[in-house]
C-alpha cells in the first residue's frame, strides 16, 4: 500500500490539504494513521478523494455526497456501492499525455514565467511533478493543445494572448458542460428526488447505462454543435470584415489625392 503525508495525498488527488481536513471533519474519509506527530494516509483515502472530486465536478453537493456515504456499509467504497465507478469516475476528456523535463517544457513554450505556467496548470494542461515551486518535470495532460500553442507561437501569436483565449473558452465550455450535466441530473431525478441512489439490480443497470449514453451523446453533440457554431460565426465575421474592407476602400477612393 502506498503511504502519503497530507501534502502528497492532496497533490495526488488534485485537491488541497484544507479540503482533505474538511472531508475528514465531515466523516467522508477516515482519519489517518498517526506515527508520532506524522499523519499517514493510504490508497483508500486517495480513492475516496478522487470519487469526491468526480462527484463535485459533476454537480453533486457535499450534502449529497455525505448522504451517499451514509448508505455505504463500513469499509465499502462509495463508487462501488453506487455501481458507477467506471462510468462516473472515468474522465470525459481522453487526451494524449506526456512527461517531460521542466527545461523541455520551458523551451517548447519559450517561457519559464511562473504566472503563465500557473495558468496552464489552472486550465488542466500541465501538472508539475515534484516540488510545486521548482518542479524537475511536468506532466503534459493535453499534448494536442500544447502542440497547437507551439504552432501559434511560431507564427507570432504570443502565449499570454493564447492563454487569454483559453480562459474565455474554458468559461464558455464550462457553461456548456453545466447545461449538459445538469440536464442529465434532472433526467435521473425525474419522477424521483434529487440525491436518489439506485438500488442494485435493474435501477443500478439503468443508471450506469444512462450515464454512459450521456457521456457519448454529450461528447458528440458538444463537438458537432461547436463546429456548426464556428461555421456560422466565421461566415458572419467574414461578411463583416469584408464589409469594413469595402468601406475603407471606397473611402480611400473618394478622398482627394
Amino acid at each position: 500500500m502506498t503511504e502519503y503525508r497530507i501534502d502528497d495525498l492532496a497533490r495526488a488527488a488534485g485537491t488541497t490539504t484544507r479540503n482533505v481536513r474538511g472531508y475528514q471533519d465531515r466523516g467522508l474519509i477516515p482519519r489517518p494513521v498517526r506515527r508520532g506527530r506524522i499523519a499517514i494516509y493510504g490508497d483508500e483515502h486517495l480513492a475516496k478523494l478522487r470519487v469526491i472530486n468526480d462527484l463535485l465536478a459533476r454537480g453533486f453537493t457535499m450534502t449529497h455526497i455525505a448522504e451517499f456515504f451514509k448508505k455505504v456499509q463500513t469499509g465499502d467504497d462509495i463508487a462501488e456501492s453506487l455501481g458507477l465507478r467506471e462510468v462516473v469516475s472515468r474522465p470525459w476528456s481522453q487526451t494524449a499525455t506526456d512527461t517531460v523535463p521542466a527545461a523541455e517544457l520551458h523551451a517548447r513554450l519559450n517561457t519559464s514565467d511562473p504566472k503563465l505556467l500557473g495558468m496552464l496548470r489552472e486550465f488542466g494542461l500541465i501538472e508539475p511533478i515534484g516540488d510545486d515551486e521548482f518542479p524537475s518535470q511536468y506532466e503534459i495532460k493535453d499534448v494536442e493543445s500544447i502542440d497547437a500553442y507551439q504552432r501559434l507561437m511560431k507564427i507570432g501569436v504570443p502565449l499570454p494572448y493564447i492563454l487569454g483565449l483559453q480562459r474565455q473558452l474554458d468559461e464558455d465550455m464550462g457553461r456548456a458542460a453545466q447545461t449538459l450535466v445538469s440536464a442529465g441530473r434532472r433526467a435521473v431525478t425525474e419522477g424521483r428526488f434529487d440525491g436518489w441512489i439506485p438500488e442494485r439490480g435493474a435501477e443500478e443497470d439503468w443508471a450506469s447505462q444512462f450515464l454512459n449514453e450521456l457521456r457519448i451523446t454529450g461528447r458528440v453533440a458538444a463537438h458537432n454543435t461547436l463546429y456548426r457554431a464556428l461555421d456560422r460565426e466565421l461566415a458572419r465575421q467574414l461578411d463583416d470584415y469584408l464589409a469594413v474592407a469595402q468601406e475603407r476602400r471606397e473611402q480611400r477612393e473618394s478622398d482627394p489625392a
